[in-house]
């Protein structure tokens, strides 16, 4: 299984990103996908995470009416919308695939067998 993670980027204050995460090796729409990220020195956090049919989502309180997780399982590809962005958010982003078939989301890294290599977001203010 291969996650390859795209979209990052500089963008200021207030701007928007989308990332991608493009899903290949297994049957992507079966399984629970997830965004992390994890800024210097800190400890990796979850931001969305969507169940396997994409009808059960989760954010966390930062991410919460700003940022929206969804996915395509014709093009075995999850995103993550990310508007108003703030320069808390600068941080290095990660897919990441449950390895739990037809599941609900999860929320702990640990519940995540397969992750992409990760996207850089940096905000400027």
């Amino acid at each position: 299984v291969q996650l390859q993670a795209s979209g990052g980027g500089l963008v200021q204050a207030g701007g928007s990103l989308r990332l991608s995460c493009a899903a290949s090796g297994r049957t992507f729409s079966r399984y629970p996908m997830g965004w992390f990220r994890q800024a210097q020195g800190k400890e990796r956090e979850i931001v969305a995470a969507t169940s396997w049919s994409g009808s059960s989502t989760y954010y966390a309180d930062s991410a919460k009416g700003r940022f929206i997780i969804s996915r395509d399982n014709a093009k075995n590809t999850v995103y993550l919308q990310m508007n108003s962005l703030k320069p808390e958010d600068t941080a290095v982003y990660y897919c990441a695939a449950s390895g739990s078939p037809y599941g609900p989301y999860e929320l702990a890294p640990d519940k995540y067998d397969y992750w992409g290599q990760g996207t850089l977001v940096t905000v400027s203010s």
